[in-house]
């Protein structure tokens, strides 16, 4: 009762926002009913390798749903999962946090993200983020996708290691490239922490990253798992990129 009684208190105080427009909600990590509607979450037929939404029968089992790209492009990894589209409020909440210093986004985008999860999850599902060279980790001064990782690990509550990969070598933007210069410039570019080796092996991984494009990034971390033993590894993201956005 006492508990009831401060979290009223506190809920009086300050009381519950809108994570995009700071409107009133009736509870925390909430969105207002224009902002909830103008978000694009992925919901039904999704391709199983990279969480895009597809056109598809409602009898169509996800498992065998492939989109275009992954077609094209065959993933490392076994299964992929995206919680929103990247475009309108999703685009938004990736920049937000990306470079807008919303670190706060971190919490609700968790519980969006800990449903699209809910397939890939294992026993022994270890999480980790895409992580950062240290050059433009200072510069940003944090890590989306560990704040990411950090808050989807409390949620689903399944172990997260933060430096489980490393990116000993800066890469350029990839912004304007195409695809198969996107993964020319990745290869190679993220491994497993040379101390981190014993935490991977036999274990299934959980990548998770703030936004999916062309999956360079995700692929040259699936394979950095995978040669340090690995027994699979799954990939999540905030926000998957379609080419109808």
């Amino acid at each position: 009762m006492k508990v009831s009684r401060f979290q009223s208190a506190i809920r009086l105080i300050y009381p519950a926002r809108c994570t995009f427009c700071g409107g009133l909600v009736d509870s925390d990590f909430g969105l207002c009913g224009p902002c909830w509607r103008d978000t694009p979450f992925i919901a039904g037929q999704t391709c199983h390798a990279c969480g895009v939404p597809l056109l598809a029968g409602p009898d169509a089992p996800d498992d065998t749903l492939t989109c275009d790209d992954c077609l094209r492009t065959p993933r490392p990894w076994r299964q992929g999962r995206a919680a929103l589209v990247y475009g309108g409020n999703g685009r938004r909440m990736v920049l937000k946090l990306k470079h807008g210093d919303r670190q706060d986004m971190a919490g609700p985008a968790a519980v969006w993200m800990s449903r699209a999860a809910k397939p890939l999850l294992r026993a022994d599902t270890l999480i980790a983020p895409i992580p950062l060279h240290w050059l433009r980790l200072l510069k940003r001064r944090y890590n989306q996708s560990v704040l990411l990782a950090r808050a989807l690990a409390a949620e689903v509550e399944r172990p997260m290691c933060p430096d489980l990969l490393i990116r000993p070598r800066a890469t350029p933007s990839l912004g304007g490239m195409g695809r198969d210069a996107r993964h020319a410039t990745m290869e190679g570019t993220i491994r497993m922490h040379p101390k981190r080796h014993q935490r991977v092996k036999g274990r299934h991984v959980l990548l998770v990253d703030d936004v999916m494009t062309s999956g360079a990034t995700l692929s040259a971390a699936t394979h950095a798992c995978l040669a340090a033993g690995a027994a699979g590894v799954d990939i999540l993201v905030l926000a998957r990129a379609a080419k109808d956005t």
